[in-house]
């Protein structure tokens, strides 16, 4: 009896340790997905940006220096900026939208859906689309060439430049706020704004006061994951501009795919952490704000 008695807790001591083990074990193929398609691409970057053909050098970052890159940095920043901003500005006002609805309601279910497949529709897909409506023979260009005689490209193709990359951009960041801006308006309760009303405030005070410093991180830790969002995509504009290289993505493409200029591969490695840089800065940002928004969605 003594015996049965001694083992019992042995027993006991290897349930939580089997279940340590099997927790471990589901974690497996996360962390190989991530060293598969994050961290040995990463490893490839940074030793690349770094290699020479006679050995490690600095040339390559070096090159970073040059007109070219500055200004493909310049471009991919201004696009990403703007795109964040208008797409953060508009998602944040139809998120709101939502919340003031009812939250079972069928607007909410289909609006949010619709969110989040919008949020993925990107690349050569979204390129189309645009091409096939406003696109130099799209046919609301046609229509509003034939109808009423104006025509939107009499000042340049705008579409395949700047202006039109943000406007395209945009289409998908909006939605994108949408989905992670949402838990931060649900997380503002009713009571706060009662209790602003029964102390005499006004709706401008509640919104400045009570209701705005609140959602701030969360909207600007926001409109910093739309940036990174957008200073990372590749498919959209690469389908649109089909000569020269005027984003960072693209000049990658030409450093690494050119048969003019021989040897850029280890460059376009060096842009390519360039960008590992930005977006790191930037999601370091976005965790530091998301930390200080869970403190009160808590």
């Amino acid at each position: 009896m003594a015996e049965i008695v001694a083992a019992v807790p042995q027993r006991v001591a290897r349930r939580p340790r089997l279940r340590g083990v099997t927790a471990l074990l589901g974690t497996v193929p996360f962390f190989a997905y991530v060293t598969i398609f994050l961290v040995i691409p990463t490893l490839v970057v940074v030793i690349g940006a770094f290699a020479g053909s006679s050995g490690a050098t600095l040339e390559n970052v070096k090159a970073l220096g040059n007109s070219y890159v500055l200004d493909a940095f310049g471009r991919s920043i201004a696009l990403s900026a703007i795109s964040a901003l208008v797409g953060a500005v508009l998602g944040a006002l139809l998120a709101y939208a939502l919340v003031t609805a009812r939250p079972d309601g069928v607007l909410r279910r289909v609006v949010t859906a619709a969110a989040g497949v919008l949020a993925q529709f990107g690349g050569v897909t979204l390129a189309f689309a645009f091409l096939a409506t406003i696109g130099l023979s799209g046919f609301i260009t046609v229509w509003l060439r034939d109808t009423f005689q104006v025509d939107i490209f009499a000042n340049g193709v705008w579409l395949f430049e700047l202006p039109g990359l943000t406007l395209v951009y945009t289409y998908f960041q909006i939605p994108l706020m949408v989905i992670v801006f949402l838990p931060a308006l649900d997380g503002i309760r009713p009571q706060w704004r009662e209790a602003t009303e029964s102390l005499g405030g006004t709706t401008w005070q509640y919104w400045t006061r009570v209701a705005g410093p609140l959602l701030a991180p969360a909207f600007l830790g926001s409109a910093l994951l739309l940036f990174a969002n957008s200073f990372s995509a590749y498919a959209t504009a690469a389908a649109l501009v089909s000569q020269g290289s005027p984003l960072v993505p693209l000049q990658i493409r030409g450093a690494l795919t050119s048969e003019v200029l021989l040897g850029q591969q280890n460059v376009g490695k060096a842009m390519a952490l360039g960008m590992v840089v930005v977006v790191s800065v930037v999601m370091a940002l976005y965790t530091l704000l998301q930390k200080r928004t869970s403190k009160w969605l808590g």
